[in-house]
């Protein structure tokens, strides 16, 4: 079978990782966890040609090539909240969106959170920008389907999901960093590096996310979707949120 092979810009150059402004970021983000442009930015600084590698394996994969052929645009898809809301309970349409308006998010609100660090990327307009704004459309899926919430520690062991799915010093230095910070608060009980590890083997045990066809999903079971996927229930990551309300601690507050 002949593949198509992507077009990526030859004037794009290859980023090249720039470890001091990664940590100038890093303190930002740990200053103000709720600065969430500091983390495209150390992505950026520190991720190299790993996108790169990233998207051709995605164009090696069964569905790749037939959905960067679509190029259906998430947001416009996920936000439309109305037909998500008429499917039944418990498939994945459903439970995202009762998820993203529980924490009161948009698709395309991470859309517009991106966009101060991508003025240079967008000037490339070839299939690796269409792949980029996948990754980043996808982020609250990979929420609603791996079980990990939007406190700090589901979202550092989410993290340790997607290096382990997708490769990238940036993405694997903030969850460790994040990791920490969340130690010096947490109970010892709650084990949160044993929780960022879990998350690590579950991501390299499962299907990748990004090749799924997620329109397709929206319609279907989450439990089988799960099972399908491989995805491993997180169970570190529930005992310890278990830990944060037995010592009467809320996770949201938990600096990451």
């Amino acid at each position: 079978m002949n593949r198509p092979v992507p077009f990526i810009d030859p004037s794009r150059p290859v980023p090249k990782r720039r470890p001091i402004k990664a940590w100038r970021h890093m303190q930002k983000l740990i200053a103000d966890k709720e600065d969430t442009e500091q983390v495209f930015h150390i992505i950026e600084a520190l991720n190299g040609g790993s996108m790169r590698k990233d998207f051709l394996r995605f164009m090696a994969s069964e569905n790749g090539p037939r959905l960067l052929a679509q190029r259906a645009f998430l947001p416009d898809i996920l936000d439309d909240h109305a037909p998500l809301k008429a499917l039944p309970k418990g498939t994945v349409g459903r439970t995202y969106v009762e998820f993203m308006e529980r924490e009161g998010l948009t698709a395309h609100g991470l859309v517009e959170e991106s966009l101060s660090n991508r003025a240079a990327h967008e000037q490339y307009d070839d299939d690796l920008l269409w792949y980029a704004n996948r990754l980043r459309d996808t982020h609250d899926m990979y929420h609603v389907l791996t079980g990990y919430g939007r406190d700090a520690l589901g979202e550092d062991a989410l993290l340790g999901y997607t290096h382990s799915q997708h490769g990238g010093l940036g993405v694997s230095f903030i969850a460790f960093m994040g990791n920490r910070q969340i130690a010096k608060q947490a109970p010892k009980a709650a084990r949160v590096k044993e929780v960022l590890a879990e998350g690590r083997r579950n991501g390299k045990a499962a299907k990748r996310i990004i090749e799924q066809d997620i329109v397709s999903l929206l319609d279907q079971p989450i439990d089988a979707v799960r099972k399908r996927l491989n995805i491993a229930e997180p169970v570190l990551y529930k005992r310890a949120l278990s830990v944060f309300r037995e010592y009467d601690q809320d996770p949201q507050l938990v600096a990451a």
